[in-house]
């Protein structure tokens, strides 16, 4: 008696840890976590981000650069020496000395130098600049795609949970019976009315229903660590949905239209980036215009500035052939510019498949969904005709565990309709989602 209480409380200390890991979550609540912490999310945010900055690289087309330098030397050569005091305007008659020109004492000086370059015309940078905003529009239009996809994941993730947990309901129910059952047979047989083989096969449907009762508790497990994983959750434990399985928006029609999906418009967009890069190369045989200023100081002491001069002027630079880099180049682009154009038809074509066969997906899981509850009614209702029957001696053994094992696979069955129909109007959703 003791060893049994000892049991008892083992077990019932078990079941209340395993409760304590149970978390009872919402739909709601998982689209929440995951739009907030899902790593895909985070990892296509950054990708926008780094567009953005490449964006803002190509800003140095119309920005000017400005530089800062501070340079000290000491020199005996001779054209050096003589220009540095040149420049520090410390040049006397006395220097004109060819010895001194031509052996010159040692000479310090220091130069502080401020340089600023602004391009004027540089046809090949307007348009990779512009090749860079495609980029980045594409990127954010990703990025929002991502989203939308890792809302219909977890949809899905969630809907994978409450069928699990139904299948744990429905086959929890079905060992109940199956062990009721065997009690009725074990009696039966103890009293002579029923032979060995009918309660042996009573028993191996017992340990059937286990074994399906074991394969349903660890795709719940699966499920729950699924959905963790979506929602960048750490720690072990069991998620319970406190939403029921029931068919959503039924006989609902969603409408929507393909053009203005994220990610077809992300695809337009790439292939818009490839043209403007193709025109970018070939502006590359144009010549460009930049501007240059510089203002310089010069001494002999560090940081001193006795002397000051200033440069202004202009460049006009033409690279007229530079072997085939350019042509190859140019050719390059133009075909990645084309390979863009031809992805982009495939995937409307692709997408327009997917969204009229998600369609049919929808229609049919809606057909099946009626059938599939009528023939679980109708399995439910054999299986409490014959069960009354067995119990009274009127029934076969074989009889009663077909219409027990027809009644749990219906239900899975319709269940698993539910299921299906639910994730067909998700996918449809995201497939018509603007």
């Amino acid at each position: 008696m003791k060893r049994i209480l000892i049991i008892t409380i083992l077990l019932w200390t078990q079941g209340q840890l395993f409760a304590q890991d149970q978390i009872n979550i919402s739909l709601e609540e998982v689209l929440t976590r995951v739009q907030e912490s899902n790593a895909s999310i985070k990892v296509s945010e950054q990708e926008a981000k780094m567009a953005k900055y490449d964006y803002r690289f190509s800003n140095s087309i119309f920005l000017p650069q400005i530089a800062v330098s501070h340079t000290g030397m000491v020199t005996t050569n001779p054209l050096m020496a003589f220009g540095s005091k040149l420049n520090q305007e410390i040049l006397t008659q006395a220097d004109f000395n060819p010895a001194l020109l031509n052996d010159p004492d040692q000479i310090e000086n220091y130069a502080t130098k401020v340089s600023v370059e602004q391009p004027l015309i540089n046809l090949d940078g307007f348009y990779q600049r512009k090749a860079a905003k495609t980029t980045m529009e594409a990127k954010e239009l990703q990025a929002m795609r991502t989203r939308d996809y890792l809302n219909f994941e977890a949809q899905k993730a969630y809907g994978q949970l409450q069928l699990a947990h139904r299948a744990v309901a429905v086959l929890q129910k079905a060992f109940e019976a199956a062990n009721a059952n065997l009690n009725t047979a074990q009696n039966s047989y103890d009293q002579g009315l029923l032979q060995k083989a009918d309660l042996l096969e009573v028993k191996v449907r017992v340990t059937e229903v286990s074994d399906q009762l074991n394969t349903a508790k660890s795709n719940v497990k699966n499920a729950s660590d699924y959905l963790a994983f979506l929602m960048n959750e750490q720690g072990d434990v069991v998620y319970e949905p406190s939403e029921e399985l029931v068919p959503d928006n039924l006989g609902e029609t969603v409408e929507g239209s393909l053009e203005n999906r994220a990610d077809i418009k992300a695809m337009d967009l790439v292939s818009e980036a490839y043209k403007a890069n193709m025109k970018a190369d070939n502006m590359t045989f144009l010549p460009r215009l930049n501007a240059f200023a510089s203002y310089e100081m010069y001494d002999d002491q560090i940081f001193q500035a006795d002397a000051k001069g200033y440069i202004i002027g202009a460049s006009l630079s033409w690279d007229v052939f530079k072997g085939s880099q350019r042509f190859a180049k140019a050719g390059k682009s133009k075909t990645s510019y084309e390979k863009a154009k031809q992805e982009y038809e495939q995937y409307v074509a692709k997408s327009t498949m997917e969204l009229q066969r998600t369609k049919r997906m929808v229609e049919d899981a809606e057909s099946r969904l009626q059938t599939s509850k009528l023939a679980m009614e109708q399995s439910e209702e054999s299986l409490r005709i014959r069960t009354n029957r067995f119990k009274e001696g009127l029934e076969k053994t074989t009889d009663l565990l077909m219409a027990e094992a027809t009644y749990a696979e219906k239900q899975l069955a319709y269940y698993q309709t539910i299921f299906e129909y639910n994730q067909a109007q998700s996918l449809l959703t995201f497939l018509t989602k603007e």
